[in-house]
């Protein structure tokens, strides 16, 4: 192994010449000192220690006030605290003063040998671990993709991905990770061609398959939970992947208890203008065109698509569950309004059902493609689920559900659909009237590789509406998105990497649905 460096302060450092010797036979080098200002003095001067052994009880300056000390010099220091004295108020002192360990005196040469493998080799140890595990697992996850999976079999395939990217996320192993993005790509391949053989069947059979789409999400997986017994609230928040509920999930569960975790698959395009009104109006796109002539806006026709929401809900729920039921919505779309909700939290409690639609992800992704300081924070799926965390942990939305935490809620949080990192692109020539959208197309002239798309060119045969009588809709598959041959090098270079929607993949349709109660 590389030389590790340890610093030993103890004013009776003679009396530890048998285990100081044990470690330096380990391979180990360790400096001493017998006070606390000459351990404050070796951190300032070198930089190559990686971790100290600290007496607790040392003549002159104390433990605890060179802890204080070293840990000023070096916020990121491992310090053993070593102490005759196991008394609650010293230990919760040292700990809160972010001590990486204690032993207690007189300390054995294998205790102190176990706190270095814990604290200096507890990273290369998870790594190897998870390089066995995740090698074992590689192997099922190729055969399962080489057999025919039903749609529960998907979810669980998908699911196992996610938990091995958070898994080498913490390890930070790149080559395994580089692994795990190709059989994603494998996994992405393979799902599209289960899409494109399936999709039509999915929509006018969703009892047969057992699947809940975005247009039965509200009275499947809703509906049923609103007992009357306490209010609920339904946050939506928009372009929320699976990956990033399970980076959140912790912090929900601190809380609120899991009562359940979910999913449903959103309907094609998975965009807003699409899945969301569905969601709301509990009705696939074409019937809310005919039922909401006036409301439904088609993609070339000028407006804003999803100005409707509030009166989709209160219809579907007039609709389905055919009784008195106090209704709120409201949409976030800027921090103003976020502070709005935040100040009246709790008032959401006087409702049944209280339904909040978070904008704020949506918005991350839409400014990761303009702005370039965005790209390089979150220049990849690991970087983009910790740029979430980051904003849930300072935004108004969290201190409201801390607030309604406190408080007798169910709490269900779902999203419309997810979104992809897209790498390859795929010339498409349409006229001026066909959609901007990089993972979809609707027009009426659409030129196109057949074989590089999910295509439908009678749209109503998967509930789309027809702009025009000779409209077509295009999909992209996996990781790929459309582009125009005009300025085709520019366009590339300024969308690859970027997160989009609209598509067909495992991100963007296969999307969480978590219930949870207040603690």
């Amino acid at each position: 192994m590389d030389e590790i460096r340890i610093l030993w302060a103890d004013d009776e450092i003679d009396l530890l010449k048998p285990q100081i010797r044990f470690l330096e036979q380990k391979g180990y080098k360790v400096q001493t000192v017998t006070n606390g200002y000459d351990a404050i003095d070796e951190i300032e001067h070198d930089q190559g220690i990686q971790i100290v052994f600290l007496d607790e009880s040392m003549p002159g300056i104390g433990g605890l006030e060179t802890l204080a000390k070293l840990k000023e010099i070096r916020p990121h220091l491992l310090v053993v605290m070593i102490t005759k004295n196991e008394t609650e108020n010293l230990m919760n002192d040292a700990i809160g003063s972010q001590i990486a360990d204690y032993l207690i005196k007189p300390v054995n040469p294998n205790q102190i040998l176990l706190t270095l493998k814990k604290l200096i080799d507890n990273k290369r140890l998870v790594k190897e671990k998870r390089t066995m595990e995740y090698q074992q697992d590689f192997r099922q996850i190729f055969m399962q993709l080489n057999s025919s999976l039903d749609i529960k079999e998907w979810v669980e395939v998908y699911k196992k991905i996610i938990l091995w990217e958070l898994k080498l996320d913490e390890s930070r192993n790149i080559e395994m990770s580089n692994i795990l993005s190709q059989q994603k790509d494998d996994a992405n391949d393979a799902f599209a061609k289960y899409v494109i053989k399936n999709y039509e069947n999915w929509v006018h059979n969703l009892k047969e398959y057992s699947l809940t789409m975005s247009n039965t999400l509200m009275r499947e997986k809703v509906f049923p939970y609103l007992d009357g017994k306490q209010p609920t609230v339904v946050l939506l928040l928009d372009n929320f992947r699976l990956d990033q509920w399970k980076v959140l999930e912790p912090i929900f569960l601190e809380y609120f208890k899991l009562e359940e975790e979910d999913y449903f698959f959103s309907i094609l395009p998975t965009t807003t203008q699409y899945s969301r009104n569905a969601i709301f109006s509990g009705l696939m796109p074409s019937e809310i065109a005919k039922k909401y002539p006036e409301q439904w806006l088609n993609d070339n026709e000028e407006g804003g698509k999803n100005m409707h929401e509030e009166q989709f809900l209160r219809d579907q729920v007039k609709r389905v569950l055919r009784k008195e039921v106090k209704v709120d919505y409201q949409k976030i779309t800027n921090v103003s309004v976020a502070k709005q909700l935040l100040d009246n939290a709790l008032n959401l409690l006087n409702n049944d059902l209280s339904v909040i639609v978070y904008n704020f992800i949506d918005m991350l992704s839409h400014a990761r493609t303009e702005m370039e300081v965005l790209k390089e924070l979150a220049n990849d799926e690991t970087a983009y689920r910790s740029l979430t965390k980051s904003w849930f942990m300072h935004s108004p939305l969290f201190q409201v559900l801390q607030k309604l935490s406190t408080q007798s809620v169910q709490l269900i949080v779902l999203t419309d659909h997810g979104t992809i990192r897209v790498k390859n692109p795929v010339k498409v020539l349409g006229d001026r009237e066909t959609t901007t959208n990089l993972r979809y197309k609707v027009g009426k002239n659409l030129q196109y590789d057949s074989k590089a798309v999910l295509e439908f060119r009678n749209p109503e045969d998967i509930f789309l509406p027809k702009p025009n009588m000779s409209s077509g809709y295009i999909f992209g598959l996996n990781d790929d998105f459309f582009l125009y041959p005009n300025n085709y090098n520019y366009y590339n270079n300024y969308y690859k990497n970027t997160f989009q929607h609209g598509g067909v993949s495992l991100e963007e349709m296969i999307c969480p649905v978590i219930r949870m109660k207040s603690k």
